[in-house]
């Protein structure tokens, strides 16, 4: 007589599956990545889904040994200080804990870290990311050709950008653009031209948005940066030096043919010129400012301080009495840099866990792959970007950082822990 399944315990047996869970992980993130560049809200939602997802399917003995590794106790040891430093700020509780919100992401890393260590499927990550910003590219010359089909304000100055901004959108696809340069050069070794040709052109696509249509200082400073990194990874000197040379006459070229280009970089100059004669409200002009006054906020309590969601408050201290319209009037919760914005709440302990994270982060991309080159990648943009802004703290970079090193990460140790004893995937963590 045939034993027929119950369905209800059919059901059952396929919600404990834990391979059912790791694949509609996987899905999630690629969803998650997918729409990065394009929206807030539903990153929030695949974030939060994501993770529900994970708890079925998750070791909990292996992510507790998981922050024993500088890779995982450093971000949850940051997170910890800014959930403690709520103790000793002088601003109203609101603002303490809505400053511990842009921390909590990087709990997301262990999480992440565990899941790609066993799954099959994180090049789908990457790809969907990828993918969506070639279609992000394709959007921007529409909308600099036709304004009118933008989301946001109708600026003229901000033409090329559908949604978010512009610097959000230079991040992504100045990540990209560098990022396509390991598999070209690879597989130009391998003769693979067709496709090697493929993928510069889709590198020339984000490049010439960004030479052309709309792009931030900040990835102009830092996109030679990421270059370099990868010309002396994975190039002979010679080879890096003569890729160094035909950027920079590259850059050269698109400087005087581009007027958005030569008008971004000229404003450098003007910006810094009104501020030092006017003490003038330029974006340069309020960089310097920031720094200035960060710089002595944490001298005045450089151990642990002024206490999480202070920073505010410290700006409206300094900018008492200063004439309305200039740099030195200005109020913000963020100096725009990282290692301030953490200094001025947290003071030597929290850079000191910031650094730490950096390290450990750049220290698990050593190897010569393609995964390693994204997470490695990743990890330096962030720095790098951080100068000027403070990334990690940031929704949409802080998104890119956490799924970008988990993500890739969670692959090296799973290719790590392979070379290791293939039957103890969690031991890597």
């Amino acid at each position: 007589m045939a034993i027929v399944d119950h369905p209800r315990s059919s059901l059952l047996a396929r919600l404990r599956d834990p391979a059912r869970w790791i694949a509609t992980v996987d899905i999630v993130a690629a969803l998650l990545a997918l729409s990065l560049p394009w929206s807030t809200s539903l990153v929030g939602i695949f974030g939060a889904v994501m993770v529900v997802t994970m708890l079925p399917a998750l070791d909990a003995g292996s992510l507790v040994r998981s922050l024993k590794n500088p890779i995982c106790a450093a971000p949850a040891a940051l997170f910890l200080l800014a959930l403690i430093g709520t103790l000793w700020s002088d601003a109203a509780w609101g603002a303490r804990l809505y400053a511990v919100g842009p921390t909590a992401k990087l709990l997301v890393l262990p999480f992440l870290f565990q899941h790609f260590a066993r799954s099959q499927r994180g090049l789908w990550v990457f790809i969907a990311f990828l993918v969506s910003c070639a279609l992000m590219v394709v959007m921007s010359w529409i909308v600099a050709f036709f304004p009118d089909l933008t989301l946001k304000a109708r600026d003229v100055t901000l033409r090329g950008i559908f949604v978010k901004n512009y610097i959000d959108q230079s991040q992504e696809f100045a990540l990209c653009a560098v990022a396509l340069a390991y598999p070209i050069v690879m597989l130009a070794r391998e003769k693979k031209i067709a496709l090697a040709c493929l993928l510069c052109l889709l590198a020339l696509a984000f490049v010439s948005n960004m030479a052309f249509v709309i792009v931030s200082r900040t990835a102009l400073v830092t996109m030679p940066i990421m270059l370099a990194t990868f010309g002396v990874l994975h190039l002979r000197v010679r080879t890096t030096l003569l890729i160094l040379c035909a950027t920079a006459i590259a850059g050269l070229v698109a400087w005087m043919a581009s007027p958005q280009l030569k008008a971004t970089v000229d404003k450098f100059r003007t910006d810094y010129e009104l501020y030092m004669a006017q003490d003038a409200n330029t974006s340069i002009g309020n960089w310097l400012e920031f720094y200035r006054k960060s710089l002595h906020f944490f001298a005045e309590a450089p151990l642990k301080g002024h206490g999480t969601g202070s920073t505010r408050g410290l700006f409206e201290q300094a900018a008492a009495g200063a004439t309305a319209g200039t740099a030195a009037a200005e109020v913000v919760g963020n100096p725009h840099n990282q290692t301030l914005n953490v200094a001025v709440q947290w003071g030597a302990i929290g850079i000191v866990l910031l650094y730490a994270m950096w390290l450990s982060h750049l220290l698990l991309f050593r190897d010569e792959e393609l995964i390693s080159w994204i997470g490695l990648l990743v990890v330096v943009q962030n720095v790098f970007t951080s100068l000027f802004n403070s990334h990690i703290f940031d929704f949409h970079e802080g998104w890119m950082y956490v799924l970008g090193v988990g993500v890739a990460g969670g692959m090296v140790l799973k290719a790590t822990a392979a070379k290791v004893d293939p039957t103890d995937l969690a031991g890597s963590l």
